[in-house]
């Protein structure tokens, strides 16, 4: 029981993210004005009646109410993606802070703490230099090479 649990959530995940994508789209946008235009269109047929408008207000709540749930979907997708890219790179730091992976399970005083932390160190490398000297071409060519060089060795001492 728990597969068939499990094929139908991964069924509504897969149907989820295929619309999350359509709603985003140049064809989604199309086909709502499309659906606007053809009520406008047909509203001297119906007299522009009560029906009539009640026909676009309700198409229009349920389109919203369905959006909002898709959008919070991606939203949580989205900021679990990035907490995990942002753990990865605290974690493969060395002399970064491994206190830091996880951050968003800190109380809000925790965070508002470590908040004033970087704000302090920022401001301290605003008065320390200017960017151009921090962040050159060169720097970045020379951390790529630096990369290249500890994955060779990193692959040959694993062989």
């Amino acid at each position: 029981m728990a597969q068939n649990t499990h094929g139908f959530g991964q069924s509504l995940e897969h149907l989820s993210a295929r619309a999350t994508r359509w709603a985003g789209s140049t064809a989604a946008f199309m086909t709502a004005i499309g659906i606007v235009v053809g009520w406008a269109l047909v509203g001297p047929v119906f007299g522009y009646s009560n029906t009539w408008q009640l026909v676009i207000n309700t198409g229009t709540t349920i389109v919203t109410f369905l959006m909002v749930f898709l959008i919070q979907r991606s939203q949580n997708k989205d900021a679990l993606v990035m907490h995990l890219k942002l753990n990865e790179l605290v974690a493969a730091k060395r002399g970064a802070s491994n206190r830091l992976i996880d951050v968003e399970a800190l109380s809000e005083e925790d965070l508002q703490t470590l908040s004033q932390y970087y704000r302090e160190l920022a401001e301290l490398a605003r008065r320390d230099s200017d960017v151009s000297k921090s962040h050159s071409i060169e720097e970045a060519r020379n951390r790529h090479s630096q990369k290249l060089e500890f994955r060779r060795k990193h692959r040959a001492e694993s062989q």
